[in-house]
């Protein structure tokens, strides 16, 4: 078995990720100095406690920890800062491309403007050349709905800040999709390409909903379609992509061990899967850990894995021909090998 990262094929070969969140992938050092600057917290000594504080129970105990992180994101400049840190820290990691979500409803308590954070947000991710970043706004399913086409309306004035599409994270098990139907009509009219997380707190019939009620593009995990066969046929069939995130789902209890992670099972049906990191610094994890673990665990090939980061490419909100030259790229890299 293959165990070293920092040296591997997985760690140099070029890559895509396509459901990552900003606010939860800011580098432990960077989120420390957030801490420092607002007075800390004392339940948190150093860095390792901070570390130890992303180990979680279950799903509600991930989104108080969500919540408490985003506590120390208070100023606009604090945005640029965690966006630059975010985006050197991937690319060295080799990411080329990357979609990522913020939420900007999670910072009205501190004033802050929606439309304010997405510059401050452009303004330190322009700082880093060498990757490009797409960004999506996580309206959060537990917001009021006028406050959601409130976030809606000031996203679609900044538009061209590299704003792409929405999507809803969140409690979905207490929130269901369809209070957001005519929100994601009015993103459709905006230009917005549309996602939803679905099938991750709870089952298949969230994400028959995100199809339905929503009329989505992609699934923010949807881990577990298991749970309906007619569910797995219509993915394959209507090739609606599934953006995985299998250390993610492990590490909120989503799925009891990786062992047991459906991907290959939904890979082997037919269905798009690209896989991603969702909260990198809060799991701990790197998309070459997971691609690791696909090799490992699951057996894929080095072939098979690259046929997912090109599925990734293919199941972006780029243009047509952007997607292409990234392909040709990615094909041309000399960390580009197979077995």
């Amino acid at each position: 078995m293959e165990n070293n990262l920092s040296n591997s094929w997985y760690n140099s070969i070029p890559k895509v990720e396509l459901h990552l969140h900003l606010e939860g992938a800011i580098p432990s050092d960077a989120l420390w100095t957030l801490l420092q600057k607002y007075g800390g917290d004392s339940s948190v000594q150093d860095i390792t406690a901070l570390k130890e504080k992303f180990i979680f129970r279950d799903f509600p105990h991930f989104l108080e920890n969500w919540a408490w992180k985003n506590s120390f994101l208070r100023e606009y400049e604090d945005f640029t800062f965690i966006s630059e840190e975010i985006a050197k820290d991937l690319l060295n990691q080799n990411l080329k491309y990357l979609e990522a979500f913020f939420s900007p409803v999670d910072f009205e308590m501190s004033g802050l403007h929606p439309s304010k954070i997405a510059e401050a947000i452009r303004k330190g991710l322009s700082k880093v050349p060498g990757i490009e970043v797409s960004l999506i706004a996580d309206l959060v399913r537990d917001t009021k709905i006028k406050k959601a086409e409130y976030y809606l309306d000031q996203i679609y004035e900044v538009k061209e800040l590299g704003i792409i599409g929405i999507g809803i994270g969140g409690a979905e098990h207490d929130f269901p999709p369809n209070r957001f139907k005519n929100i994601y009509e009015k993103a459709r009219h905006y230009g917005f390409r549309t996602t939803a997380h679905a099938g991750e707190a709870t089952g298949a019939s969230s994400i028959w909903a995100a199809i339905r009620e929503l009329k989505v593009d992609r699934i923010g995990h949807g881990t577990r379609a298991f749970e309906d066969e007619s569910l797995l046929d219509y993915l394959a069939e209507y090739q609606i992509p599934l953006d995985m995130c299998p250390i993610s789902n492990v590490s909120t209890g989503v799925i009891a061990k990786i062992e047991s992670h459906p991907i290959k099972k939904y890979i082997d049906h037919g269905i798009i899967v690209t896989v991603n990191t969702d909260d990198p610094k809060m799991f701990n994890n790197s998309l070459a850990e997971e691609y690791m673990n696909l090799k490992n665990i699951f057996g894929l090939s080095r072939k098979e894995i690259q046929l997912l980061i090109l599925q990734g490419i293919k199941s972006s909100w780029q243009s047509e021909s952007k997607k292409n030259k990234l392909i040709n790229n990615f094909q041309n890299n000399p960390n580009w090998i197979q077995d």
